[in-house]
């Protein structure tokens, strides 16, 4: 049996115990725990191999867990303390330790850890924790559980990154139990592309303000890793590169463990509200190279959250808050950047025509920064969560808007849309990378000026900015041309394919 077969079986087994607690009501209730003690396990794993390379090289080791807290101290002894003893421990705020001691039960303990000056591992572990529960009941079961997952080792490279694929399978799954209430998390090809094109450079900062389970961070690190050459590149990478926010606490525990996997040794993610901040106060010191994010579709925010929008750009579209928020936190032209900031956005097909608010916002988006590409996605990509169609854009801060590049990414081959069961690939982004560095005019892409976006009545009252602008190649495109414009258009391809003809008879020595 291979690791892969090897860890999918553990974790399988670890989640048919626990649907036999009565206390879990579904596969939501059963993500977080089986998640907390992975991670739990994951923590004391990375902590012994740091304590033997702090002993080689001759160094003192801190731990972020002490004794009797550590997994090794409780878990680690097949079939220890169990039953309502284990439950006890873990959720009581007092309790009897497995050392015999009296002292704060382990969810206590964890929460009420506190790193040096802030930013180590310690203040991770306590606001993860701080946000969650043990909501399973069975100590003897929950003892099974953990008695799986503790075949589970991160000892290993190969290990670690067959782990890192499982935990995406169990991001997606807990997507799926969701259903219509849950986040639309972005599919890996679509991050991947995003990352791609933006093409992150070490010593860049990134940030994604909505980065739920953390899937743009983790594609942004490891197309950094391929940069790093030296110790210095790796601690620029560590300390000086990603940055996230996120405010649900398990999509946050869920960040933290993603990135932990990858390799960050500590992750900067807000666990507060990234719009909780008044734009005014943003400044440069808060600003960043690059932002890779695909905010919440739809939702609404707190009047109190509102208020730290303009007057006449406050929305109740929490996609074009995060937008207003983006271009506010892009770095500013200058200090060792020409171009600035520079952002790539998953935004829904509503925000590009949306008109009152939304279009005082793309205004300003035309005027103030370059969105020089919208990549227009087929129907399907987030299916089964929404059928809502999506887009990306593309913009930065090195002056405003000429020209906008239109590229329709076509449907899957032999059909209409995109299914759960037959998702997207990147493969399908081979041609618009092809076309991005050497842009052109096809039957795909198409470019408008400003000027056709954002319309003004006499008195110079901006009336729409409509950016949902359709492929004049499409059937879509065609049925709503005037009848004359057809026959301009067919008779000039017609002339244009004689001319063709004519050079290859020529060419051949044919008579006309």
């Amino acid at each position: 049996m291979t690791t892969a077969q090897q860890l999918g079986s553990i974790i399988k087994s670890a989640r048919q115990i626990m649907r036999k607690d009565k206390g879990l009501s579904g596969d939501l209730d059963r993500l977080p725990i089986l998640t907390w003690v992975m991670f739990l396990k994951f923590l004391d794993d990375l902590e012994q191999l740091r304590e033997t390379e702090a002993v080689l090289e001759g160094k003192t080791f801190q731990p972020a867990i002490k004794p009797p807290y550590r997994w090794r101290d409780w878990a680690a002894v097949e079939g220890s303390i169990t039953g309502d003893e284990l439950i006890a421990f873990i959720n009581q705020e007092q309790a009897t330790l497995p050392d015999g001691s009296e002292g704060s039960g382990l969810f206590t303990y964890l929460r009420n850890l506190q790193g040096t000056n802030g930013g180590d591992r310690r203040d991770v572990i306590a606001t993860v924790f701080k946000g969650l529960q043990n909501r399973m009941l069975n100590g003897y079961l929950l003892r099974d559980v953990i008695d799986k997952i503790n075949g589970i080792h991160f000892n290993s490279s190969d290990e670690m990154h067959t782990l890192s694929r499982l935990y995406e399978t169990m991001l997606r799954e807990m997507r799926d139990a969701a259903g219509d209430s849950g986040e639309f998390y972005t599919p890996r090809p679509v991050v991947r592309f995003m990352v791609e094109v933006t093409n992150p450079r070490l010593g860049e900062s990134i940030l994604d303000p909505a980065c739920g389970t953390g899937g743009f961070l983790a594609e942004a690190m490891n197309h950094l890793e391929k940069q790093c050459h030296t110790v210095e590149d790796r601690e620029i990478l560590q300390n000086n590169s990603l940055y996230g926010g996120e405010a649900k606490p398990l999509p946050y525990l869920l960040v933290q463990m993603n990135l932990l996997l990858h390799g960050l040794e500590y992750p900067r993610i807000d666990p507060d509200n990234s719009l909780r901040f008044p734009l005014r106060e943003i400044g440069d010191k808060d600003r960043v190279d690059i932002i890779l994010t695909n905010p919440p579709f739809g939702g609404e925010e707190e009047k109190g959250i509102l208020g730290n929008f303009p007057d006449d750009m406050q929305a109740t579209e929490t996609t074009l808050l995060f937008l207003q928020l983006i271009m506010r936190k892009l770095r500013r032209p200058g200090k060792g950047s020409d171009r600035g900031g520079r952002a790539a956005v998953v935004v829904p097909n509503g925000t590009l025509f949306a008109h009152g608010v939304a279009a005082r916002i793309k205004e300003e988006l035309l005027k103030n920064y370059n969105l020089h590409t919208i990549v227009r996605l087929p129907e399907g990509v987030f299916a089964p969560y929404t059928d809502i169609p999506a887009n990306l854009i593309f913009f930065d801060r090195s002056g405003p808007t000429s020209d906008i590049w239109f590229y329709q990414l076509p449907p899957p081959q032999g059909r209409k849309k995109y299914t759960k069961t037959k998702s997207m690939e990147y493969a399908e982004f081979d041609a618009c990378l092809t076309w991005w560095n050497e842009r052109n005019e096809n039957a795909q892409a198409w470019r408008i000026s400003t000027t056709e976006v954002l319309k003004y009545d006499e008195a110079g009252k901006l009336t729409s900015a409509n950016l949902d602008i359709k492929n004049p190649s499409s059937l879509e495109a065609l049925e709503h041309r005037l009848p004359e414009e057809l026959i301009v258009d067919m008779l000039g391809k017609e002339r244009r394919v004689m001319g063709i003809m004519e050079e290859i008879q020529m060419t051949l020595g044919m008579q006309p």
